[in-house]
């Protein structure tokens, strides 16, 4: 199969246009195709007076080499397959490995483990994905949440993602292999092939569960409601893990464990440490969640094109280095969506976002935020970033009425100094509600000033991003983990058969990223069972 890139499609193009776009440059003619598909499509709106497609298309011809022969170079390139994750050789008769935590890369760790006849004991603190929404809305109804569940309402956090985005920066062949899987599962085929693929907080959790029963269905076994309190050791490395539900405590004999808690679960963080699981301070970000019509959006990115059915709701990411040397940026980008609460612990405050598959609501939001440095945590202690991460939620909880509203300031008056007393144009999509204050009492004051630096400075990458009536909800400070947990050439932390995994170890960034150093990690697991 040979893959043809930048190949330039009109948006009202037919299905079948970019194929023969690539035949073109090929030389090939319709009938030679045995198969043929899209392995990426694109936005090119950098001209808003032509905003078009960009395809790649993957060609299986017949006669294929004699078609490459003739072809200058680089105009099709051979496609390589991905490489097949590791199989046991033999029959696996050790203690079940146990993977604490069920989010992207506890789910893709324990998929790779269970297709190795490895059978792992999966520990989720929270809910199945499927019940999370009705969670939620109780949430949302009565203002009260259970501190113990340490659910995540929007994206990332320890337990099953909600949002899917599925962007990352990452090159590793097994990208494409956690795309497939989803895609198999039950996520849209356009996911395979979009530069920026999603799957939609709506459609995402059928698809987390039928992973989970494919799990479930070679021998492994999920546990919710299932806390990780313990690990002991014996003659140095792991002997067992203990964990807590709604039963009482339990203890499981096992020799492995993979640690992919997410980026939230602070207390398990500081169970592990005080184990002896070696970790250092690590940078990470802060500030809120950015809203605008989503029809400011789609006209700056699309110019007169903006609305066209082709292209749906527009994004954008931006940033922009600080005076000061950090860096603000937008994360997490939501076309069409609505601002969430992250909250994990009673008494705090956090927002995140997620858009439906379709992106249709009238907002758009993002995070916008500004670097958070470990000279800013104040001590040495390498789990200090949780600490002000607490701080920062709880003066939001505050600021917000103490009901689990969260506060929020227009653009135009956190650029003027000046506190919020009312909505304008844009209504906020954070639920249970929000209350109009001033930032400054929520955030530090190198983010507060970051942040209109960097609102000043994006209006002039994306017209009208300052909008006075732009509302920023906050706080936002979970985009990553505060911590990262070194590990060796077996990807095991300080203590052996402890496996750290994903955000919550450091070591990733995004439900891609994650997802792939679960199967890497679960990899290098089955190797070293293989010696």
């Amino acid at each position: 199969m040979l893959r043809v890139q930048n190949l330039k499609v009109p948006l009202d193009a037919d299905a079948e246009y970019p194929l023969l776009c690539a035949l073109k440059k090929l030389r090939a003619d319709r009938g030679r195709v045995l198969s043929w598909r899209v392995s990426k499509k694109s936005v090119d709106a950098r001209d808003k007076g032509d905003v078009h497609f960009v395809f790649s298309v993957d060609v299986a011809l017949q006669n294929e080499q004699a078609v490459l022969r003739a072809l200058k170079p680089g105009i099709a390139v051979p496609i390589d397959l991905p490489a097949a994750s590791a199989v046991l050789a033999a029959p696996y008769r050790g203690p079940r490995p146990v993977v604490a935590g069920f989010g992207p890369a506890g789910l893709f760790a324990a998929l790779t483990l269970a297709r190795a006849g490895m059978r792992p004991i999966v520990l989720e603190r929270g809910q199945k994905v499927e019940d999370r929404a009705r969670t939620t809305e109780t949430f949302f109804r009565s203002g009260v949440l259970d501190p113990e569940s340490n659910i995540q309402f929007g994206e990332g956090g320890a337990g099953a993602f909600s949002d899917g985005k599925l962007t990352t920066g990452i090159k590793d062949s097994r990208c494409r292999l956690v795309l497939q899987e989803l895609h198999a599962h039950g996520a849209p085929e356009e996911i395979l092939y979009l530069a920026r693929p999603h799957i939609g907080t709506d459609r995402l959790p059928k698809v987390v569960a039928a992973i989970r029963e494919e799990i479930v269905a070679l021998g492994g076994e999920v546990h919710f409601s299932a806390k990780l309190t313990g690990v002991r050791m014996h003659a140095g490395a792991l002997a067992a893990v203990s964990y807590r539900d709604a039963a009482g405590e339990h203890e499981l004999i096992t020799d492995a464990l993979i640690a992919a808690i997410g980026h939230s679960a602070d207390d398990t963080q500081r169970m592990l440490f005080r184990a002896g699981l070696h970790m250092v301070q690590k940078p990470f970000s802060v500030g809120a969640r950015i809203e605008h019509p989503q029809a400011l959006i789609d006209r700056a990115q699309y110019g007169a094109f903006a609305g066209h059915p082709a292209l749906g709701a527009a994004e954008y990411h931006l940033s922009v280095k600080l005076p000061t040397g950090r860096g603000a940026y937008t994360f997490c980008m939501c076309p069409g969506g609505q601002v969430v609460a992250a909250a994990s612990r009673a008494g705090g405050v956090c927002t995140n976002g997620m858009s439906p598959f379709a992106r249709d609501g009238q907002n758009a939001n993002a995070a916008l935020l500004v670097d958070v440095l470990p000279a800013d945590f104040g001590d040495d202690y390498p789990l200090a970033g949780y600490t002000l991460q607490r701080v920062w939620e709880e003066r939001a909880f505050r600021a917000g009425g103490g009901d689990y509203r969260a506060p929020c300031q227009l653009a135009g008056d956190l650029l003027a100094d000046r506190e919020s007393r009312a909505l304008g144009g844009v209504s906020p999509t954070y639920r249970p509600g929000v209350t109009p204050g001033d930032l400054r009492a929520v955030l530090p004051d190198f983010a507060y000033r970051g942040i209109q630096y960097a609102i000043r400075a994006f209006d002039r990458q994306l017209r009208g991003f300052a909008l006075p009536d732009a509302v920023l909800t906050g706080v936002e400070s979970r985009s990553s983990c505060p911590v990262r947990v070194p590990r060796n050439e077996w990807m095991e932390g300080s203590i052996p058969g402890v496996y750290p995994c994903g955000e919550g170890a450091g070591q990733a960034g995004g439900i891609m990223s994650a997802a792939v150093d679960g199967i890497r990690v679960s990899e290098s697991l089955i190797q070293s069972k293989m010696n």
